[in-house]
């Protein structure tokens, strides 16, 4: 069921339990209440930790060339940003985008030029974008990536080129190209819309355990979709 949500277009575990009940009882037939299952979530997070590591595995021979990007993760509505507690202790943070500005987390990708999610990273909402880039680049093996300008920077660059053995290209680093790189960098927005159609952008979490389960289920999903184990 925690795979369920984004499939089956609703925001919510709860929402997914309701339509569970009312159309898949037969599936089910020894399914729990909401709340006890709730109390054993915890214990899907070493399996389901697990299986989307395998997810994020390449095929050999795959092409060395990946995206980077980061979204925010709001937690609440802009009118509450001054009063919230809700995750403050475990991280939560107000950060600024292009769009204004927001309170929670900011979720870090690094996407395979084909699709498939190789690492992720979440961070208070307030982290340099470009922080996190060495612990994203762990998971692979030199190459090319791809960013917007928030990576540019020849000192970070340098330096992630020589702790991870991977080239960080932007168009400030190559002008002329700036058309042709906007093209490919929108494969990320891509997969990003296709996160937010399975409401990651929807916080339900009261602890920030809570909130990395979710996001990681959420792209295990689209992995396992991306490579055709699991339906749209």
């Amino acid at each position: 069921m925690a795979l369920r949500p984004g499939g089956l277009g609703v925001a919510s575990l709860k929402q997914t339990d309701r339509l569970r009940a009312q159309n898949y009882r037969s599936a089910f037939p020894r399914r729990c209440s909401y709340q006890p299952w709730m109390a054993r979530r915890p214990a899907l997070t070493a399996p389901s930790g697990a299986l989307l590591s395998a997810t994020m595995q390449l095929p050999n021979g795959s092409a060395a060339f990946y995206l980077i990007d980061a979204k925010p993760l709001p937690v609440c509505h802009r009118l509450r940003h001054g009063r919230v507690r809700l995750l403050r202790e475990d991280g939560a943070y107000g950060g600024k985008t292009s769009k204004g500005w927001f309170f929670g987390f900011k979720l870090h990708v690094l996407r395979h030029i084909v699709g498939r999610i190789v690492n992720l990273v979440l961070t208070p909402g307030n982290w340099d974008d470009r922080t996190p880039v060495l612990a994203l680049l762990d998971a692979v093996d030199g190459g090319i990536t791809l960013g917007d300008l928030g990576y540019r920077g020849k000192q970070r660059g340098e330096e992630w080129a020589e702790e991870a053995d991977l080239f960080v290209l932007t168009r400030a680093d190559a002008p002329e190209k700036k058309c042709l790189l906007a093209q490919v960098r929108q494969a990320i927005e891509t997969s990003f819309s296709q996160l937010w159609y399975r409401f990651l952008d929807r916080v339900f979490s009261r602890s920030w355990r809570g909130l990395w389960n979710i996001v990681q289920w959420k792209v295990l999903h689209y992995n396992l979709r991306h490579v055709g184990l699991l339906p749209a």
